[in-house]
């Protein structure tokens, strides 16, 4: 099945302006909210305590918000729901002396008369731990990004290498911004989603630079605001239809797989959308304004074809013995 016509060039680049102001718009927005508003870390990062109950029935969340009030231990717990009426989250500061207690038993004393419930999980995590996974999350992404742009000046040159980081920056910064603003926990399950991103994007965008590269050894256009438009309208039903099957897939999860990867899978359709709207619009017109010259680019392919002939025929007379 084709979602575009094979052999028609759609003009992407007569509006590339407005999709890079539009993109900027957002990325800006974004980096406010990063740094005003900031993230609402979970218990994986900042430390501390989430203790999960199922009731047989509606959870009556002013009494157990009554109940725990009475012990210190639980001062400034959150108590949310968790999918449904019967199911809660209670999230509270772990203090240096809480961890060595059972913290399930303590809360079945303290909640008896709330009702019937289970306890389906509890989660302890001291601020040091939280603080190291942080730390490690960040260089985690960083090294990331140090590996990509290294692989893609290896593979093409360091401006296609440039254009690919810029773009990945572009869909992590939107999708952080996202995050915050539709108040998502950040758990190492979002930080998982946002990692994941990085290479799902940057695989669309290798598809298309690898198409303007082949693009740029086979023909005689020196206009590089046609070959953009040709590579991205050749790659664009290949491009749509992964998207849809991933963000599909995605989906799914969000729908039928529960509360608790809600986080993983939110920021995933988030990250789908953006990484597809970047690779499409984004990456290849960003190639234009960091000054990509197709003249010079074909000049460096001459002179690396012309060393490569030279070798091989030095490499045949040695082996003749005429040299």
């Amino acid at each position: 099945m084709e979602f575009f016509s094979k052999g028609i060039i759609y003009n992407f680049m007569k509006y590339a302006r407005v999709f890079i102001a539009t993109t900027l718009i957002l990325a800006f927005i974004s980096l406010v909210l990063v740094f005003t508003k900031g993230f609402n870390y979970g218990v994986d990062f900042v430390g501390g305590t989430v203790v999960q109950l199922k009731y047989e029935q509606s959870a009556p969340i002013d009494k157990i918000r009554d109940d725990l009030a009475k012990d210190k231990l639980f001062a400034g717990a959150l108590i949310t729901e968790f999918g449904s009426p019967e199911e809660i989250v209670i999230r509270f500061s772990t203090v240096s002396d809480s961890v060595a207690q059972d913290i399930g038993d303590h809360i079945r004393t303290l909640l008896k008369d709330t009702g019937a419930f289970d306890i389906r999980k509890v989660d302890i995590v001291g601020p040091k731990i939280g603080s190291e996974l942080r730390s490690k999350g960040i260089m985690s992404a960083i090294l990331a990004m140090i590996g990509i742009l290294i692989y893609v000046a290896v593979r093409f040159e360091w401006k296609f290498a440039i254009a690919s980081v810029i773009t990945l920056l572009h869909d992590i910064t939107i999708t952080l911004g996202a995050i915050i603003l539709f108040d998502i926990e950040f758990s190492l399950d979002v930080l998982a989603a946002v990692l994941t991103l990085i290479g799902y994007s940057l695989n669309d965008t290798i598809i298309i630079f690898d198409r303007i590269r082949e693009e740029l050894e086979e023909t005689k256009n020196t206009n590089f605001s046609e070959i953009i438009d040709i590579c991205v309208s050749k790659t664009l039903s290949r491009t749509t239809i992964t998207s849809l099957l991933v963000f599909f897939v995605v989906l799914t999860l969000y729908v039928f797989g529960g509360e608790i990867i809600h986080g993983f899978s939110f920021t995933m359709l988030l990250g789908v959308i953006i990484g597809t709207y970047s690779s499409i619009f984004i990456s290849a017109p960003f190639l234009t304004l960091i000054g990509f010259n197709v003249e010079k680019y074909k000049a460096n392919i001459a002179i690396k074809e012309k060393n490569r002939i030279e070798k091989n025929k030095m490499r045949s007379q040695y082996e003749k013995g005429t040299v």
